[in-house]
């Protein structure tokens, strides 16, 4: 079926919303010490990596800025790009379903297993599957949905939520692991041990035989190439190809964004991705798809378009560029504020830096006391996030114009004291001389030079997870003036 591209401002329908603001939320992670150990441990060693596999290029910059221009191109011609795909896509034997939200997905996808007689199927780990909630909505209709990469397994059978968008469990250490797998993974063997190896031959032998008996299969989709319907789709465990291979019926769940206008765009991001993600010169399995072929992997083929919010982003000039994201992860590996809380403080299925900027746009800020209006200042502006993106997205910029977006929503990031706070700033700043005795007074309140432990309120807010940095002995405007005492100048 055709259908022309809705740009309207549809709702983002079956997206998670955390219970709690994100500060509150943060304010909880920060007393796990294990979690904060798994974490540093984990981010560390994927920076230290990915920084050689991209220092071996000598024109990383310039495929960044090839992946910026080829994003930009396709979301200035997206409803174009989008009816090409399914021309494509419809020439080839597939079939393509557009979904204006999450609802509408789920119950597409519901229609289809149901068709086969199914009562079962096997994932492929799917960012826009989580967003829409399938799994729990399939488990409502008497379908069970096994996720088959490892790590989401992981957080499948620990009744838990993922707190990363590459590695969903690095949040969890080995021996949980170990754990979770003797209590809850069928068939595991009651002295499993945590080595890795051990870990990874039980997922095996229990992932085996939902393989070769899974008559359909749902997979997301990395990338799409409307000049030629073939989609994409990168891993590191092998449990893809098994999925896009094996079962007869294969539905792919795509946001709208994930469209490339040409098959030959893939030679840039298939370098940007695997060396900011996993930090290798290339994915271990890269399957390629395009339609269906007779005698040869699944006979039936569905591509599930999804809108879910995205067209409220792109009618938006400068938060657009969030939907550029590939989903790599480089941005939460660098960050501090997600170092220290891990990806549940967000409360969104998209953590880190991009969730920041990604989540509330998909959403919209409906008041003062959505939790998603506390995303945008989920960070510290440091720009690591913008000089690790492989697509360039500017996520700081992005995250100030939210976090004026949020004030006029009502959002106050220092509840009761914000405008109390700004006034004073105001009435400091605005005279020179009253500037320079509050700041010679700071001075003489700080003569430790250790900084500030605990400010009175509001400033509290501040300093209840951070010292203010000690006041320089001298300040610039005295500096100033001993060098123009010192050269004799007026000007």
């Amino acid at each position: 079926m055709t259908r022309t591209v809705d740009l309207g401002m549809p709702t983002a329908t079956g997206f998670l919303r955390g219970e709690q603001k994100f500060p509150a939320a943060a304010a909880d992670r920060l007393t796990d010490a294990q979690l904060r150990r798994n974490l540093a441990h984990a981010t560390g060693t994927i920076r230290t990596k990915r920084l050689r596999a991209v220092a071996e290029l000598d024109d990383w910059e310039e495929l960044r800025l090839a992946g910026s221009a080829i994003k930009t191109d396709a979301m200035a011609r997206l409803p174009e790009l989008l009816e090409q795909l399914e021309a494509t896509v419809t020439a080839r034997g597939g079939v393509v379903h557009w979904a204006r939200d999450g609802v509408e997905a789920n119950r597409i996808i519901t229609d289809l297993i149901r068709a086969t007689g199914a009562d079962e199927v096997v994932k492929v780990k799917s960012m826009a599957t989580q967003e829409i909630g399938l799994n729990e909505h399939l488990e409502t209709e008497g379908i069970r949905a096994i996720e088959t990469d490892l790590a989401e397994l992981i957080v499948q059978l620990g009744n838990d939520r993922p707190s990363h968008i590459l590695v969903p469990a690095i949040h969890r250490n080995r021996t949980e692991i170990r754990d979770i797998f003797r209590t809850a993974m069928p068939g595991a063997p009651a002295d499993l041990g945590d080595e890795p190896r051990e870990l990874a031959m039980a997922a095996r032998s229990y992932l085996r035989e939902r393989f070769l008996t899974a008559r359909v299969a749902v997979s997301g989709a990395n990338f799409a190439a409307a000049d030629t319907g073939t989609l994409a789709v990168v891993e590191s465990e092998g449990n893809g190809r098994m999925c896009l291979t094996l079962p007869r019926t294969l539905i792919t769940v795509m946001g709208i964004e994930k469209v490339l206008p040409s098959f030959t765009d893939l030679e840039v991001f298939l370098q940007l991705l695997p060396r900011s993600s996993t930090a290798e010169r290339m994915n271990p399995y890269t399957s390629l798809w395009t339609g269906v072929t007779p005698g040869d992997g699944p006979q039936e083929f569905h591509l599930v378009l999804l809108d879910n919010g995205r067209t409220r982003v792109l009618a938006d000039e400068v938060g657009r560029a969030a939907l550029h994201c590939i989903r790599c992860s480089a941005c939460l590996n660098v960050c501090p504020v997600y170092e220290r809380v891990g990806g549940h403080a967000y409360g969104s299925v998209y953590p880190g830096p991009i969730g920041a900027i990604l989540s509330p746009q998909l959403t919209g800020i409906t008041g003062p006391d959505d939790p998603n209006a506390s995303l945008p200042y989920a960070s510290t502006l440091c720009g690591a996030c913008f000089d690790a993106c492989p697509v360039r997205i500017d996520i700081p910029s992005i995250l100030v114009e939210l976090r004026a977006d949020a004030v006029e929503a009502g959002h106050r990031p220092l509840p009761g004291g914000q405008d109390v706070a700004m006034a004073a700033a105001a009435w400091a700043m605005t005279d020179g001389r009253r500037w320079g005795r509050l700041i010679a007074l700071g001075r003489l309140l700080s003569w430790r030079r250790t900084g500030f432990r605990r400010l009175p309120w509001p400033a509290s807010i501040w300093t209840r997870h951070r010292d203010l940095p000690p006041l320089p002995a001298r300040t610039f405007r005295q500096q100033w003036r001993d060098r123009l005492r010192r050269t004799g100048s007026g000007s």
